[in-house]
């Protein structure tokens, strides 16, 4: 609810019709609120703001966008953690899990995610806002955030280079909010993961800022390897989920719990898939029609199907086959979604139908819910997906400096969701990176997964996002509890 526009800060003055489509590098608007949250009324205060990014000679180079919602009746500051959030893309702007997951407000969806008009946002009783002060920061050219001037694209558009001028970013945001006391967590979506990931061994190795938590939604490789025969066999827990999700698995399999089947597949993939196809060309006939067969009854195709594709089958050419006899294609980023293509033969989709649904509702929606609820009013585009190419993803180390900093850091925990009908960033290739980041396990009782029946996006799903912010919830409480004990082994 919202009650009272408070000010407007440096240089800024706010009208009904914005006079001018570019935006100072430097302002806020705050305005006060209320949610109710697990029954519990939380005041907040919203600040919606551009802040810069200062060049080597102090002077702007960029200006980020950022929504930074403060719980107000809250005494003891010190210890109130606040909570960086980040999308990816990259190229995506902070819309997505703003308006979706863990901010106050929550798109007007159906319970599944489905679009429904008319747009907008209601209050969200799920937010973690009662644990935490949260800040949606929208990287350079995503959002409202631009290049100041004519500071050179390269130095923002790539893993690393992207990784560095936001620690500078959130150490100037830290400091003039006096929070550097503050137990701090980063959450990133997507590409968002690689950031925050990186972002955390640079926090703290380069700008002496220690992290109590970094939460992976829908993680990205991390820069840990998996080509070749171990990527292939990843896909199979995936292709199984769908499947199931779409009944397209035999009676005795499609009978099962997810959870228990999935625990199979797993283990299927790992033990017997992967070997079979580092085998190639080698392997005995007889033996690979088997696998055949029962990879295509985890999967809902046919033996031949794997066959033909040497039993090499990708996550792409599957979402164009599982429903072929039925006219549909099934979604990349979350595949409960089902599309319609020009010609059923072939093995691509012609689009993303997930996206385009949720495209259909968050972009009218954060448009409306800046200007009109928040008070920030401009002619400027907001970029749902800006222009940031070309990406330099060269030096991708991101999930080592993360274990690196966990290494160094033994009061830093991470926790990975993700969705089991995600195409795109699949469950068990997180599982996987997880792994790999720690193959001596001797991190593993810092490192926590969870996953959902729902997508790359779990949270559109009503059931799954009230779980998954209380997993946020649980997984801040032990962050702060560790705390409180020296950080040493």
């Amino acid at each position: 609810m919202r009650l009272l526009l408070l000010f407007v800060a440096v240089g800024l003055t706010l009208s009904v019709k914005a006079q001018d489509s570019r935006l100072p590098v430097d302002t806020t608007v705050t305005t006060q609120h209320q949610v109710t949250i697990k029954g519990q009324r939380v005041p907040y205060s919203a600040t919606v703001g551009t802040q810069p990014v200062w060049g080597d000679d102090g002077t702007p180079i960029a200006s980020l966008l950022y929504t930074y919602y403060e719980r107000t009746d809250v005494q003891d500051r010190v210890n109130r953690p606040l909570v960086f959030s980040f999308n990816g893309g990259p190229g995506s702007a902070s819309v997505w899990m703003h308006v979706g997951y863990t901010g106050p407000k929550q798109l007007l969806i159906d319970d599944e995610g489905y679009p429904v008009q008319p747009y907008g946002v209601r209050d969200n009783p799920n937010s973690i806002l009662d644990v935490a002060d949260i800040v949606f920061v929208n990287p350079v050219n995503v959002g409202f955030s631009r290049i100041v001037g004519d500071a050179e694209r390269e130095q923002f558009f790539g893993v690393n280079e992207d990784i560095a001028y936001l620690a500078g970013w959130i150490e100037t945001f830290v400091t003039r909010q006096n929070r550097w006391r503050s137990p701090k967590f980063l959450i990133g979506e997507s590409y968002g993961t690689t950031r925050v990931s990186g972002l955390a061994g640079v926090l703290q190795d380069r700008h002496w800022m220690f992290l109590n938590g970094v939460v992976l939604v829908s993680p990205t490789g991390l820069g840990v390897e998996r080509d070749g025969p171990v990527g292939v066999a990843l896909n199979l827990p995936y292709f199984a989920a769908t499947a199931w999700y779409h009944n397209k698995l035999d009676p005795t399999l499609q009978a099962r719990d997810l959870d228990d089947l999935l625990a199979e597949v797993e283990e299927y993939a790992v033990d017997v898939l992967l070997p079979m196809i580092a085998r190639g060309g080698s392997a005995d006939s007889a033996a690979r029609a088997e696998v055949a067969r029962q990879a295509a009854r985890y999967s809902g195709v046919s033996a031949d199907w794997f066959l033909d594709r040497n039993m090499e089958v990708s996550a792409g050419e599957f979402w164009k086959e599982l429903l072929r006899d039925e006219g549909f294609t099934v979604g990349r980023l979350d595949s409960r979604y089902r599309g319609l293509d020009r010609e059923q033969a072939g093995d691509r989709s012609d689009y993303n139908q997930e996206l385009t649904s949720w495209n259909h509702a968050f972009a009218p929606a954060i448009n409306y819910y800046l200007r009109q609820e928040l008070g920030f009013h401009t002619d400027l585009r907001y970029w749902v997906f800006g222009p940031v190419g070309p990406w330099n993803r060269d030096g991708d180390n991101t999930g080592e400096q993360l274990r690196s900093a966990m290494a160094k850091n033994a009061n830093l925990h991470m926790m990975v969701q993700s969705g089991f009908y995600d195409g795109a960033t699949q469950y068990f290739a997180a599982k996987y990176t997880m792994w790999q980041m720690d193959p001596s396990g001797r991190l593993a009782d810092r490192m926590r997964f969870e996953g959902y029946r729902s997508g790359h996006m779990m949270y559109l799903r009503a059931e799954d996002l009230v779980t998954s912010n209380e997993h946020i919830r649980e997984f801040i409480a032990d962050a702060l509890q560790t705390a409180k004990t020296p950080a040493k082994y």
